[in-house]
């Protein structure tokens, strides 16, 4: 017989209860290890926060300005982001397989610049998905648009898909030149992509009312950066959303078009990561550029 082990209580840590830490992110709790595992390359786990890197403009605008070399503006300054948004196509022949982020690849497409653009299909197959080890699939959502039913259930579609293999949906909620960019599209555009299964959403920040937005939506919220703007109004814009309840940043023209790309990255990060006020990031941004003039 063993011998009778007289440390067993110390060893096995009897009456020390398992504890379950709950997840970092809203409406995520419930969800499998495998997704919960791809939100963390994601979202960073220590803040709750992701600087996401957009530069997927190229699948219906081609090559933007700031994005003609994806191999010279994109890949020295990914190391910054928590996650890139990004195409398929991008991915396999430009960013370095050594990139261990998240990757948020681009599901939808079909029209071009030249056409309607709320015209879109799925893009991707879950099979390449999983094979590019993505941790998001990202839908464009045109509520209130032409073709708002179709996209719609792309998302629906995607959701399933994803759910499936334990791979998020990122819905984008785009916003026709007709509609306004107000609070009361934004919940509404939201809410109906949250309750459709959208792990989280991306949409535009509103100068009014934009906590209502967040606090409407049972998601995480990350930010459009939108078009250019000077360095000091995008990182005011940053701080204004983390500080109204944004998850997160999904920036691109305003850190690949700006005057210096990491320095603007590192600059967003103080925001969402340390809790950095615009003008100490702004400030920061400038020590930065000093140091380096031009990347």
């Amino acid at each position: 017989m063993p011998e009778q082990d007289l440390k067993a209580a110390d060893r096995y840590s009897l009456g020390t209860r398992q504890e379950s830490e709950i997840f970092h992110l809203k409406g995520a709790n419930h969800l499998g290890w495998g997704m919960q595992n791809r939100l963390s390359n994601i979202f960073d786990p220590d803040t709750g926060h992701a600087v996401m890197l957009a530069f997927d403009h190229g699948y219906f605008q081609g090559p933007t300005s700031g994005l003609e070399r994806v191999d010279l503006s994109i890949v020295p300054i990914a190391r910054y982001a928590d996650t890139l948004m990004l195409t398929r196509g991008i991915l396999r022949s430009v960013i370095p397989p050594t990139y261990t982020g998240g990757l948020v690849l681009r599901a939808t497409g079909g029209s071009s610049i030249l056409k309607e653009l709320s015209d879109e299909q799925i893009a991707i197959s879950i099979d390449d998905a999983v094979r590019l080890n993505a941790a998001a699939l990202a839908v464009q959502v045109f509520i209130g648009g032409e073709y708002e039913s179709q996209s719609v259930h792309n998302l629906t579609r995607i959701i399933d898909m994803g759910n499936r293999h334990g791979i998020a949906t990122l819905a984008v909620t785009a916003v026709g030149r007709d509609l306004a960019r107000d609070a009361r599209y934004m919940r509404l555009a939201t809410r109906i992509c949250a309750e459709l299964g959208a792990t989280f959403v991306k949409t535009y920040y509103t100068d009014d009312d934009f906590e209502t937005v967040t606090s409407s939506c049972p998601v995480p919220i990350v930010i459009a950066g939108g078009k250019k703007l000077p360095e000091a109004d995008a990182l005011t814009l940053a701080y204004r959303a983390i500080q109204e309840g944004a998850a997160g940043v999904d920036m691109g023209r305003n850190i690949f078009q700006s005057d210096s790309p990491a320095a603007m990255i590192q600059a967003v990060r103080m925001v969402v990561h340390e809790g950095a006020s615009a003008k100490e990031a702004l400030e920061y941004y400038r020590s930065l550029l000093e140091d380096s003039p031009r990347d």
